[in-house]
């Protein structure tokens, strides 16, 4: 199972980032959990400075830019 985190204080590029990450996982059929990251010090931990921001599986893989469905389902593929 991915664990999918998405790092944001909830602006709605953050809640947008959610939704693409859960088509994106729907889409390739994967099994997944999504976690909203929302506490600015535990997003800061994880090196990210600006949101919305992406991890899976504890590596950020994108930040400060709302990815698209597809481009998430390459980073659930890599």
């Amino acid at each position: 199972m991915k664990k999918i985190q998405i790092l944001g204080t909830g602006c709605p590029k953050c809640e947008k980032l959610a939704e693409h990450a859960r088509l994106a996982a729907e889409g390739i059929g994967i099994e997944f959990e999504i976690e909203k990251v929302k506490d600015i010090t535990e997003i800061m931990n994880l090196g990210v400075m600006m949101t919305p921001a992406i991890a899976v599986d504890g590596e950020v893989k994108s930040s400060g830019k709302l990815l698209s469905v597809e481009e998430i389902k390459e980073v659930l593929n890599g």
